[in-house]
């Protein structure tokens, strides 16, 4: 085992990625450092595909002990949603004792200077990159995930978010210089001099409050941006999704003791079955920052009552496509099939609402009804999903029964276009798996506004029939402004028409995606060049990542000295 490194060590040794991550949140062009496909892990100390799981296995059923203080009992109770029982326990917190330890930290954490909390926090990333293999089973058995997402999304684009937050906290912070040496003429009298130090100041404890379905990727960008910005950082998992953020936290604390920090600068808060510990936490005078994702109703309130500190969420939202015409009938459909069925549609970027004009649509195979779009699209769907295997191997598991009820809901609520039919997953026989279901609404019906005005979390969307495409974008515009969206696509080829979707998007401040045809797809986004939500519309009061996201999490405080 090599000998840990300090600060100065980690420093030299993370630099070159630093700077390469600086260049490309610039550029906005593709980079990331770490390889999405298992096989490319294994050397250079990173585990291998055997070893990862050896050791996702090797921690099922153990008391997972971190050393914190104030632990007065130990907690557990997750089972994936593919039916195996993790048996895992954490600590549970005296928040009384933890947080006072937390705290006690940060002015060494403080006064170690931007550079060197960045390269802390890369080396954190570095080490949970060793150990994505391990880490994609925590996340598939937690959230549901199918193995190869659970892999990608879990791992690398997760690492990924953490690293663009570490450098977009590492150059806010730097904007201002360390130190000024201040002069102001008087005429014929001596001038006045000054020294100035500027310090950047943390807010204070950060709190990231976890979700089931994404619990690395939307948590790594809070932790990591609090984190390099000088805060302590607790760590509040989904009850159902606790392992991969308290390895992460397991992580972190081994990285800050070996680099000569307080390990209590990042501590994880296990809460026992049904005791809600998240609304006591937000409003605790220590913590001065929140990060959440989740429903938009726990979004709202953290927002109106956590009024002691600054809180970033990311909430539900209303995913439109807006479909006008386009020039690649069959690559559109097959864009469309893939986006609904990704993870059984349980992202906070899957299409919703398919806004169809009731006349049908223009395409490169000619006119195209609405019924008959809706059909294509339906059977799309099913030759895409029409083999188990593949089936499996991207819709997951349905990751809690409230997402199940509301897909057998969704049936009731119109014409059908594709029933959702049931799979079976011949590794894991208890995992619930459907496939989506798309329901036929009128957007001129009063009784179907409500569904397609409402969230419906899961592998459920609706083909909205509207009167022109004026009236789609018009019902684009109200849908973003009411009720929000993490994501828009749309597809024409008319340029009036596109104008009128991209204006619409800019005014409402909604992310666009035009004409998707290939391997890109609406609902995912690129770390470093794509930002995840925008902050100006109801889904988010945040962005994923720009340099608002961290930028108040610290405070410039400058001393004065006289020369």
């Amino acid at each position: 085992m090599a000998a840990p490194l300090t600060a100065h060590e980690l420093i030299a040794k993370h630099r070159p990625t630093l700077d390469q991550t600086l260049e490309a949140i610039r550029t906005r062009a593709y980079w990331s450092p770490h390889p999405e496909h298992p096989k490319a892990y294994g050397e250079h100390g990173s585990l291998d595909a055997a070893a990862g799981k050896a050791a996702f296995d090797a921690v099922l059923g153990t008391r997972l002990d971190l050393d914190q203080p104030g632990t007065d009992d130990w907690v557990g109770g997750e089972v994936s949603p593919y039916g195996v029982e993790l048996g895992v326990t954490y600590p549970h917190a005296d928040l009384d004792v933890l947080l006072p330890a937390m705290k006690a930290g940060q002015a060494v954490w403080r006064d170690a200077g931007p550079e060197a909390r960045a390269a802390v926090c890369l080396e954190i990333v570095k080490r949970i990159g060793d150990r994505t293999h391990e880490f994609a089973h925590a996340v598939m058995h937690t959230s549901g995930q199918a193995f190869m997402m659970a892999f990608q999304a879990g791992g690398p684009h997760a690492q990924d978010r953490g690293l663009e937050a570490v450098a977009y906290a590492y150059a806010e912070q730097t904007r201002t210089p360390g130190t000024a040496e201040w002069s102001k003429p008087q005429g014929k009298r001596d001038p006045l001099n000054l020294t100035k130090t500027f310090t950047a100041v943390p807010r204070g404890i950060g709190l990231v409050i976890g979700c089931n379905t994404f619990p690395t990727w939307n948590g790594y960008p809070g932790l990591f941006a609090s984190l390099a910005t000088g805060n302590a950082v607790l760590v509040k998992p989904h009850p159902r999704a606790v392992l991969p953020l308290a390895l992460t936290v397991q992580v972190a604390r081994e990285v800050l003791a070996e680099a000569g920090f307080d390990p209590n600068l990042v501590a994880l808060a296990a809460e026992r079955p049904g005791e809600g510990i998240a609304k006591t936490l937000a409003t605790r005078p220590e913590i001065r920052i929140v990060d959440y994702t989740g429903s938009t109703a726990f979004g709202d309130w953290l927002e109106t009552n956590a009024r002691q500190a600054q809180v970033y969420t990311e909430k539900a939202g209303v995913n439109t496509v807006l479909v006008e015409s386009t020039d690649d009938y069959k690559g559109m459909l097959s864009n469309l099939a893939f986006s609904l069925s990704l993870y059984s549609g349980q992202m906070c970027t899957t299409p919703q609402n398919l806004l169809i004009p009731r006349e049908g649509i223009s395409t490169d195979q000619g006119h195209k009804s609405y019924d008959e779009v809706t059909a294509d699209l339906a059977r799309a769907v099913d030759g895409l999903l029409g083999d188990d295997a593949r089936a499996n191997a991207l819709l997951g598991a349905i990751v809690n029964p409230d997402v199940k009820a509301r897909l057998e809901a969704a049936a009731e609520l119109g014409e059908v276009a594709l029933a959702s039919r049931e799979i079976v997953n011949p590794e894991f026989p208890d995992a619930v798996v459907r496939t989506p279901v798309i329901v036929k609404l009128d957007a001129t019906k009063p009784d179907d506004e409500a569904a397609y005005t409402s969230e419906c979390f899961g592998p459920v969307s609706f083909a909205v029939a509207v009167d022109s495409a004026a009236a789609a974008v018009e019902l684009l515009r109200r849908t973003i402004r009411e009720h929000g969206a993490m994501t828009v696509g749309a597809y024409t080829t008319d340029p009036e028409v596109a104008r009128a979707i991209e204006e619409a998007c800019l005014e409402e401040s909604a992310q666009l995606s035009l004409n998707l045809t290939g391997g890109v797809y609406v609902n995912q986004t690129a770390a470093f060049s794509d930002f995840h939500g925008s902050g100006g519309n109801p889904a988010a009061n945040a962005a994923l990542t720009d340099g608002a996201y961290v930028a108040n999490r610290f405070r410039v405080v400058e001393v004065r000295r006289q020369a």
